[in-house]
């Protein structure tokens, strides 16, 4: 009768065959041995391709841990609510207004970055962000749009959102002496780009169309506009950062500006991030589960974006 044996062998009841009947013992034993010599290629080869994979897994990591610079991550450390307290000074740049100014170590010539508030004002994570920019090489202006003023609720924030916008001219004045100021720095080599979020978002496109002339915009969230006369009049670069989860700026209307940018000849970067929420990158602490990694990718297309557009050569 013809025996059949699994892979697990009981090596006992083996040797018990063996000795018992010589000749099928022989069959066995040669059948065991091809047994154990194709077993033993089967685990070198797991092993090797094992250890192939930790070690392409370690140069994965290796590759990412080399792209992410100190200043990177002091940024995004910053963004999840581990940022030290701010280092910087505060600067009266525009009649009431006290901005908050950061400048990088060195005597440059150095790129500016205007940056300008949430709805609730200058608070203490912008400041933050400011000294995290500065470390990165910019002089960076934290702007005052509230005149000092800091909002805590959402009525006291709608109630400085709402005085402010009804005088565009000022709020663009106000950015005017912001950009002027950085400008006829010493350590200014003349170029200047502005960053906002959500009402300093739609706040930086109305001084893209109709401020100064200055070299890039960048807007996470924020107002938008669709005229295709007005947004010609932007001129320069224009990166913009927005979410699927965003009740107050559909996806729909984001792909309208950007369709609108383009038709304008306008250079521009615009991505959409799903599935985070409005707000996720100036406070990715809120969810940080979900806003680290997106949050990760906005900072690089961001700091490219200044590495274009606030350098001499472009480059």
């Amino acid at each position: 009768m013809r025996k059949r044996f699994v892979i697990v062998v009981d090596l006992n009841m083996v040797l018990r065959i063996m000795t018992t009947a010589p000749s099928s013992a022989t069959i066995i034993e040669g059948s065991i041995k091809l047994m154990v010599i194709a077993v033993s290629k089967i685990l070198r080869t797991a092993l090797l391709v094992s250890l192939l994979c930790v070690a392409h897994g370690h140069a994965e990591e290796e590759q990412e841990a080399a792209t992410v610079t100190e200043e990177d991550r002091l940024l995004l450390d910053t963004l999840e609510g581990k940022g030290e307290a701010p280092q910087g000074e505060l600067l009266e740049y525009y009649e009431s207004a006290r901005g908050y100014l950061a400048t990088p170590s060195g005597d440059g010539p150095f790129g500016s970055i205007i940056l300008i508030h949430e709805w609730n004002g200058l608070v203490t994570r912008v400041k933050q962000v400011a000294d995290a920019l500065a470390s990165q090489g910019y002089i960076a202006l934290a702007a005052d749009l509230y005149s000092g003023r800091t909002g805590s609720t959402t009525q006291e924030n709608m109630a400085l959102v709402m005085e402010t916008l009804a005088e565009p001219d000022e709020l663009i004045a106000n950015l005017n002496a912001a950009a002027t100021y950085l400008r006829e720095r010493d350590d200014s080599n003349g170029l200047v780009a502005t960053v906002g979020w959500c009402y300093g978002g739609g706040v930086a496109l109305t001084f893209a169309i109709g401020g100064e002339h200055h070299d890039g915009t960048a807007i996470f969230y924020g107002r938008l506009l669709y005229d295709p006369e007005e947004l010609a009049k932007v001129s320069h670069e224009f990166h913009g950062t927005f979410v699927a989860q965003d009740p107050m700026i559909p996806v729909t209307t984001v792909d309208e500006f950007a369709a609108v940018l383009r038709e304008a000849g306008i250079a521009n970067d615009i991505h959409v991030y799903d599935p985070v929420a409005h707000g996720f990158w100036l406070y990715v602490d809120r969810d940080l589960e979900a806003n680290k990694e997106p949050a990760t990718h906005a900072w690089g297309r961001l700091k490219g974006f200044f590495e274009r557009v606030l350098t001499s050569d472009g480059e």
